[in-house]
């Protein structure tokens, strides 16, 4: 029996090396076997690559646990469909190659085709995601700005912000309240600064009455009194200024608490939302990212992220493919004559042993029916012989009647 990796490899494609006679029949088989090994690698990253990213990226280590069980069970079920052979089981005693095996059953192949689609979008996706992940985090980043944007400015934390903007509208009256008061003050202080240096102009004879000195009723004394008059309004209105802000004082702080926690419960409001929005980066939102890459810029990112996923699912249904289009070779024509062969002898086999059985069947019942007969004409020999000494007795012991009836003489009785 030859060895070495062609044996490996047919034993791999879960076909029969003794079988396998043609050259064309080796290569095929063992080309099935090299593409199941490699469909065993793909499928271990790709199902390990899927756990990870359904963990948000954080290398889980059971995800090299998973990976190989999916592959496994793909293969299992690659080995089973190319190790099958559609053998017919009808006319076994025509020797026509036609008559061999059956018609292919469509549905194993479209199933296969059906998990081969599937597989391509629990395996190949998450391959894919990992291959665009730098432009992926880019598109996502964009997007959870904007959904971000989007959430600040509607629910709770709009409501806050729109209390917030009202203290502050209140805050800034209170504001411009005391501002009006001291801005009044200051005015009336300027005006009297003016006025006094006016008199110390006119004092000093430059001024307007070009007169020195500052006399009593004078234009110089009126300036001084005016001044002096500003100053004492200027004064009075800080008062009320400040009258004003110390009357405000409660008001005041009620609103700087209530800003305090209203800008508390934005930046909570705010970082729920952001946790809710860096939450939203799983599978389908990197999925959907993906997908905007490759509608935005399908001759760039689209056409080779087709290429590749076509790619893969043309290695996942390569086994399959080679199989169905080798159908009738000489390996599934061998394989076909050993087992109607077989099972032609099986079926003469198991016709004689019914043939015989029945042969066997008649004989015993033969046999028991003379039984029967023989035994029903010892029954009738016994009967009459049980009657014949019945008679026989009866003579020999009853009496006759007329012999017991008749009275013996008296003298025979005396005598």
């Amino acid at each position: 029996m030859r060895k070495g990796l062609g044996h490996l490899l047919l034993r791999v494609a879960n076909v029969n090396p003794r079988s396998v006679s043609t050259h064309s029949d080796r290569v095929l088989y063992r080309s099935v076997g090299v593409f199941i090994l490699l469909y065993f690698v793909y499928a271990t990253v790709g199902g390990a690559a899927f756990i990870d990213a359904s963990t948000g990226y954080a290398h889980p280590w059971y995800q090299w646990v998973v990976g190989p069980l999916v592959a496994m069970g793909v293969v299992a079920y690659d080995r089973a469909v190319v190790g099958r052979v559609a053998i017919s089981y009808d006319r076994l005693d025509s020797a026509d190659p036609r008559h061999l095996l059956r018609r292919p059953t469509l549905g194993l192949y479209l199933g296969r085709l059906g998990l081969a689609l599937l597989f391509a979008v629990v395996i190949t996706e998450p391959l894919m995601l990992a291959r665009y992940r730098g432009e992926i985090d880019a598109r996502l980043a964009a997007v959870q700005s904007a959904q971000l944007d989007a959430l600040d400015s509607g629910g709770a934390v709009a409501l806050y912000r729109a209390r917030l903007a009202e203290l502050r509208r209140e805050a800034g009256a209170d504001d411009d309240a005391v501002r009006s008061l001291t801005d009044r003050a200051s005015s009336k202080r300027d005006d009297a600064r003016l006025l006094y240096r006016q008199a110390l102009a006119d004092s000093e004879g430059s001024g307007v009455t070009h007169s020195p000195g500052c006399p009593r009723g004078g234009y110089c004394y009126n300036l001084v009194q005016r001044s002096r008059l500003l100053d004492g309004e200027a004064a009075a209105l800080d008062r009320q200024a400040t009258a004003l802000h110390d009357q405000q004082g409660a008001a005041r702080s009620a609103r700087a608490a209530e800003q305090a926690r209203l800008g508390e419960q934005i930046g909570a409001a705010r970082a729920q939302n952001a946790s809710v929005v860096r939450a939203d980066a799983g599978f389908g939102a990197r999925t959907a990212a993906m997908w905007h890459l490759v509608t935005a810029d399908f001759w760039g990112v689209g056409l080779f992220y087709l290429g590749i996923a076509l790619l893969l699912v043309a290695l996942d249904c390569a086994a399959i493919g080679l199989k169905f289009v080798s159908r009738g070779n000489m390996y599934e024509r061998h394989e076909a004559r050993i087992a109607r062969l077989r099972e032609h002898e099986a079926y003469l086999i198991h016709e004689r042993e019914i043939h015989d059985a029945r042969t066997y069947g008649d004989a015993t019942a033969k046999v028991i029916a003379d039984g029967i007969e023989a035994a029903s004409h010892d029954g009738r020999l016994t009967r009459t012989a049980t009657e014949r000494a019945r008679a026989v007795l009866t003579h020999a012991v009853v009496v006759d009647p007329n012999a017991v009836d008749r009275p013996v003489p008296r003298h025979r009785i005396n005598a």
